[in-house]
């Protein structure tokens, strides 16, 4: 109550009567409380000045350090219906063993004798393409055979145009000696007239020359006629070789197209030869999907899919599997304020959830229970937490983790950065600053501070 009244009431009443104001309003107990406020004083003085570790907190969970050393589910990539279970929870399997076996739900591979179906659609296939092979080749040795018999047949229609032609240049020789004939026996004949005419010649002589010159005139027109019908020869020749030429080029054509059809049908053949191997592949890797098997050794943690006949899509987790070999490590998260304060390499203390620990932040010697760790990786982008990811392994230089530590449990984290003394973080708590700084390439020297 405020002592605002003018009438002072330690003057009007005696507190001295009374046994309580006799022991506190002694002078003696004032001089030992001023030498406790002293020492108290010299103290906290002291205390100011000693050194505190600045440092980062941080919440987050145990994980391991190697992404395939995580828990993982195992999904299927077909759907199926399960239709039994080869192991249980807890169990310990090893890389391959059967989890469970399921079968399937789609029409389409309900039959149990597809790959047998299948392999024989394959052979039939396999045969035709080998039938369409031996079409070509036999396409192939007629077409030879077509083209030796047209160079026959064309040697034989050349040879008969080159008889020909001798035999054009021969009736030619013949003309020309039929023509000489003829001139001589003109000549003969003039002359025997004249003689017989001036009475030197009997007129048999002159029939007889006569007869001669129709003999000779006889022979040239029959000389005529046979160089016409051996040019008449050469033209049949040629035509021949024309008429060889067409009939054997539309043969060697019509087998050349019978070849290419049989070529494209044994390519076609060939082509549904491979898609029938590939559907059977198919088939059997699928066959062989219907045996789920663990792909690592681990521990099976919780059959997602449980039950006899439950069915269930391609992607869909059915089980869920826990390594057994893993390196265990913390993910934790930090402000993005104090990002850039953490480094690759940096020290960090650790706090597990179940391990009583002594905490001290700012004297991480005197602390008590808490393990180191080595930041081995940093997010380069923000998490849906508005925090960034920090990856921690064990400090190889610091004591072991315990090896009860299981994986998902909590951890709390103090990364450590550089020593100040304590008034001179209680300033820095007061104005709300960041940390000084801090990097450790550089000895942890004090940057500018805002």
């Amino acid at each position: 109550m405020l002592n605002i009244s003018p009438n002072k009431l330690n003057e009007k009443v005696d507190l001295g009567r009374f046994q309580a104001a006799k022991k506190v309003f002694h002078r003696r107990h004032y001089k030992h409380f001023n030498r406790f406020l002293l020492a108290f004083a010299g103290i906290g003085l002291i205390v100011l000045f000693l050194p505190w570790t600045q440092n980062i907190s941080g919440d987050g969970y145990l994980t391991t350090l190697q992404p395939e050393q995580r828990p993982q589910t195992i999904q299927s990539p077909i759907p199926g219906r399960i239709e039994k279970w080869f192991v249980r929870e807890g169990d310990l399997v090893q890389a391959g063993d059967t989890i469970l076996f399921m079968s399937e739900v789609k029409n389409e591979y309900f039959d149990p004798r597809l790959l047998e179906r299948t392999q024989q659609q394959v052979r039939a296939k396999s045969r035709a393409v080998e039938s369409y092979q031996d079409k070509v080749v036999a396409l192939s040795t007629q077409i030879s055979a077509l083209n030796n018999e047209r160079e026959l047949k064309l040697a034989q229609a050349r040879n008969k145009l080159q008889q020909a032609r001798l035999k054009v240049q021969a009736d030619s020789i013949d003309l020309e000696a039929a023509r000489t004939n003829i001139a001589i026996a003109e000549r003969q004949y003039n002359r025997t007239s004249q003689l017989e005419q001036e009475g030197l010649k009997a007129v048999t002589d002159v029939e007889e020359k006569r007869l001669k010159l129709q003999e000779a005139q006889a022979k040239l027109i029959s000389q005529e006629a046979k160089l016409l019908a051996s040019k008449t020869d050469i033209i049949n020749a040629e035509v021949e070789i024309n008429r060889v030429q067409a009939e054997y080029t539309d043969k060697i054509s019509k087998a050349r197209s019978d070849r290419s059809t049989a070529e494209s049908d044994q390519f076609d053949s060939e082509a549904q030869v491979t898609k029938l191997e590939n559907e059977y592949a198919n088939y059997e890797r699928r066959r062989d999907l219907h045996y789920v098997r663990a792909p690592q050794t681990g521990y099976v943690n919780k059959a997602i899919r449980a039950g006899i006949g439950e069915t269930f899509k391609e992607g869909d987790e059915l089980v869920s599997i826990m390594p057994t070999k893993y390196d265990m490590a913390v993910e934790t998260y930090v402000e993005p304020i104090d990002l850039p304060l953490v480094h690759i390499g940096e020290k960090v203390r650790i706090q597990f959830d179940g391990w009583p620990a002594i905490i001290f932040s700012g004297w991480p010697n005197v602390s008590y229970g808490t393990y180191g760790g080595t930041v081995v990786a940093i997010e380069t982008f923000i998490s849906p937490n508005g925090k960034y990811r920090i990856l921690l392994a064990p400090d190889p230089e610091d004591h072991p983790w315990p090896t009860e530590l299981r994986v998902g449990s909590g951890a709390s984290t103090i990364a450590l950065l550089e020593d100040v003394p304590i008034w001179f973080e209680l300033w820095r708590q007061l104005n709300g600053f960041p940390p000084n700084y801090y990097n450790p390439q550089n000895g942890g020297d004090t940057a500018s501070k805002k």
